[in-house]
């Protein structure tokens, strides 16, 4: 059955119908649809271009597939129909075509240096056996491969990188010659200097990126997913970790109350940002519209850019393509326009995925 669609259709910012027919959009009259949409502002489908289904509360893996699906539920019933697994220690490729669940853009598990991240969720690994382990973890996935740049090293009781300059130029080339794109997660200064010189696709995070850095990413065209719903809890982190290891707590506390300056900065520069919770673990599933709103409210960026990197450039970035013709039946509504209240993102009207009604 064909569905009918009628609305201000953003970025295009037009009264506009659409027609879904099946898993497609078409703007060619189709005899018998049914309008499903007849009012409002009508957005492709949103994007958490930061998350981890595969990740339970806790930090701790998944055990089954039914797990997965519970948590991108929560996404999409919050409007996300399309989502960049960033890391997952559970494969679950399965769910890749499932109707009811978001598009899926998946990395294999996280590949990091021997005891220098959260226990379990890592395919841990020496130096000289990481353009391996990214050529494994590149087929495990669909398009991604994620490092991670940097964690405490406790011998030095701070942030530290977790390879040489010539061991990450290697992971780089490895994800690339494999056909993937290289995600990094990197909270330091150092770590995120050496990951953008060496080619990775996106920084994730990015406390520590510099101002010079920042032009450096624009050039490269080198995304940003700033997650600052996560970064704002550097302060837990902190507190735990104060009597240990004391440096490495002023310097998370440092990083977090500089990062709204580093978001806004790479905005200005034109960096490419999007829109990622890091949901999985410590970041509850379903609030890319909280991270939305930070991204306005701290970082400064305008709303309308704030809804592209939520939907229609994000969805280009990961190979989703919006509402245009033959692109994907994905989309929300809101009665009012996001553009001038962005906190309506916080209840989407009606949600339609795979050309399917959900609400």
């Amino acid at each position: 059955m064909a569905l009918h669609v009628r609305g201000v259709v953003l970025p295009d910012d037009e009264v506009r119908d659409l027609w879904l027919v099946g898993d497609r959009v078409t703007f060619t009259p189709v005899p018998g649809a049914v309008t499903v949409v007849d009012r409002g502002f009508v957005l492709p489908g949103l994007v958490d271009a930061h998350c981890h289904p595969g990740i339970a509360p806790g930090s701790v893996p998944i055990t089954s597939l039914d797990q997965a699906r519970e948590l991108a539920r929560i996404d999409r019933d919050a409007g996300v129909l399309a989502i960049r697994d960033a890391g997952s220690p559970f494969p679950y490729p399965e769910l890749e075509d499932e109707p009811d669940l978001p598009r899926l853009a998946r990395a294999g598990r996280h590949v990091a240096p021997p005891k220098r991240y959260l226990r379990g969720l890592a395919v841990e690994v020496e130096p000289a056996d990481v353009p391996a382990a990214v050529t494994a973890q590149a087929r495990a996935g669909n398009g991604w491969v994620k490092l991670v740049g940097d964690w405490i090293d406790r011998n030095v009781g701070d942030l530290a990188p977790s390879w040489e300059p010539e061991t990450v130029a290697a992971a780089v080339a490895a994800a690339h010659a494999a056909g993937a794109r290289a995600a990094v997660h990197t909270f330091s200064e150092a770590a995120v200097e050496v990951m953008v010189r060496a080619g990775v696709d996106s920084v994730e995070h990015g406390t520590g990126v510099s101002l010079e850095l920042v032009d450096e990413m624009a050039r490269r065209g080198t995304a940003l997913v700033p997650t600052m719903i996560n970064i704002a809890t550097f302060g837990e982190i902190a507190e735990r970790a104060a009597a240990k290891f004391p440096g490495y707590a002023k310097h998370m506390l440092a990083l977090r109350d500089n990062f709204p300056a580093v978001v806004g900065a790479a905005y200005e520069a034109g960096v490419p940002i999007y829109v990622g919770t890091d949901a999985g673990g410590g970041i509850d599933h379903g609030l890319a519209a909280e991270e939305m709103l930070l991204l306005h409210e701290q970082a400064g960026m305008s709303p309308v850019d704030v809804l592209a990197a939520a939907s229609w450039r994000a969805r280009d970035w990961l190979g989703f393509p919006g509402l245009v013709e033959g692109g994907l039946a994905d989309l929300v509504v809101y009665p009012t326009d996001p553009r001038t209240d962005l906190r309506v993102v916080r209840a989407p009207e009606r949600i339609v995925l795979r050309g399917r009604v959900l609400r």
